[in-house]
């Protein structure tokens, strides 16, 4: 049996493009673990516009 490693949600939030050109976002989660997504270049440009108008000035 594998060893069990705690998963936290400690750590900074990472973005990367991997080689097939996918942007790969890992979120921490309060509640431990890390939420990771997939996401393409409309889809970030996307997420952007709309994270843009809550962010506060």
């Amino acid at each position: 049996m594998a060893a069990m490693k705690p998963r936290t949600g400690d750590g900074p939030m990472e973005a990367e493009r991997e080689p097939r050109g996918l942007i790969v976002l890992r979120v921490p989660l309060e509640g431990g673990g890390r939420l990771v997504v997939s996401i393409n270049d409309a889809e970030a440009k996307a997420l952007h516009a709309v994270l843009e108008g809550v962010i506060k000035k």
